[in-house]
Protein backbone atom coordinates (compact mmCIF):
# COMPACT_ATOMS: atom_id res chain seq x y z
CA UNK A 1 0.00 0.00 0.00
CA UNK A 2 1.76 3.65 -0.84
CA UNK A 3 1.92 5.63 1.92
CA UNK A 4 -0.87 8.41 0.55
CA UNK A 5 -3.89 6.15 -0.36
CA UNK A 6 -6.25 7.42 1.71
CA UNK A 7 -8.70 4.70 0.18
CA UNK A 8 -7.59 1.00 -0.01
CA UNK A 9 -10.22 -1.51 -1.82
CA UNK A 10 -9.62 -5.34 -1.07
CA UNK A 11 -11.26 -6.63 -4.03
CA UNK A 12 -11.27 -9.80 -6.19
CA UNK A 13 -11.17 -10.00 -9.54
CA UNK A 14 -14.28 -12.52 -9.82
CA UNK A 15 -16.05 -9.99 -7.38
CA UNK A 16 -19.20 -8.75 -8.79
CA UNK A 17 -19.63 -6.04 -5.56
CA UNK A 18 -16.05 -5.01 -5.84
CA UNK A 19 -16.78 -4.78 -10.13
CA UNK A 20 -19.76 -2.13 -9.55
CA UNK A 21 -17.66 -0.48 -6.29
CA UNK A 22 -14.87 -0.07 -8.33
CA UNK A 23 -16.98 1.03 -11.82
CA UNK A 24 -18.35 3.57 -9.74
CA UNK A 25 -15.48 5.44 -7.94
CA UNK A 26 -14.08 5.31 -11.34
CA UNK A 27 -16.90 7.06 -12.78
CA UNK A 28 -16.46 9.67 -10.32
CA UNK A 29 -12.61 9.61 -11.03
CA UNK A 30 -12.13 8.97 -7.10
CA UNK A 31 -8.70 7.85 -6.52
CA UNK A 32 -7.88 4.63 -4.27
CA UNK A 33 -5.49 1.81 -4.59
CA UNK A 34 -6.71 -1.64 -5.24
CA UNK A 35 -5.43 -4.66 -3.51
CA UNK A 36 -6.31 -8.23 -4.71
CA UNK A 37 -6.39 -10.15 -1.72
CA UNK A 38 -5.88 -13.71 -3.91
CA UNK A 39 -2.84 -12.24 -5.17
CA UNK A 40 -1.60 -10.71 -1.79
CA UNK A 41 -2.17 -13.39 1.13
CA UNK A 42 -1.37 -11.04 4.03
CA UNK A 43 -4.11 -8.87 2.58
CA UNK A 44 -6.35 -11.63 3.06
CA UNK A 45 -5.52 -12.08 6.45
CA UNK A 46 -5.87 -8.44 7.17
CA UNK A 47 -9.58 -8.60 5.68
CA UNK A 48 -10.68 -11.91 7.82
CA UNK A 49 -9.15 -9.75 10.72
CA UNK A 50 -11.68 -6.77 10.47
CA UNK A 51 -14.57 -9.03 9.44
CA UNK A 52 -15.19 -11.75 12.43
CA UNK A 53 -12.82 -14.21 10.68
CA UNK A 54 -14.17 -14.06 6.76
CA UNK A 55 -12.69 -12.83 4.22
CA UNK A 56 -15.39 -9.90 2.50
CA UNK A 57 -15.04 -8.23 -0.09
CA UNK A 58 -14.98 -5.59 -0.86
CA UNK A 59 -13.49 -4.00 2.58
CA UNK A 60 -11.99 -0.17 2.39
CA UNK A 61 -10.03 0.83 4.89
CA UNK A 62 -8.99 4.54 5.08
CA UNK A 63 -6.26 6.45 6.15
CA UNK A 64 -7.30 7.06 9.40
CA UNK A 65 -7.54 3.27 10.32
CA UNK A 66 -11.20 2.95 9.90
CA UNK A 67 -12.96 0.63 7.75
CA UNK A 68 -16.04 -0.89 5.94
CA UNK A 69 -17.20 -3.86 4.55
CA UNK A 70 -19.18 -3.86 1.39
CA UNK A 71 -19.88 0.17 1.30
CA UNK A 72 -21.54 2.07 -1.39
CA UNK A 73 -19.67 4.12 -3.61
CA UNK A 74 -20.73 7.42 -2.04
CA UNK A 75 -19.78 6.64 1.29
CA UNK A 76 -16.31 6.14 0.30
CA UNK A 77 -16.55 9.65 -1.45
CA UNK A 78 -17.87 11.21 1.42
CA UNK A 79 -15.27 9.59 3.83
CA UNK A 80 -12.46 10.65 1.45
CA UNK A 81 -13.30 14.18 1.62
CA UNK A 82 -13.68 13.72 5.41
CA UNK A 83 -9.79 12.93 4.87
CA UNK A 84 -8.99 15.40 3.09
CA UNK A 85 -10.64 18.01 5.24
Amino acid sequence: MSAEAAVTLYTTTWCPFCQRLTADLDASSTPYERIDVEEHPEAGEWVKSVNDGNRVVPTVKYSDGSHATNPPADDVRAKLAELQG
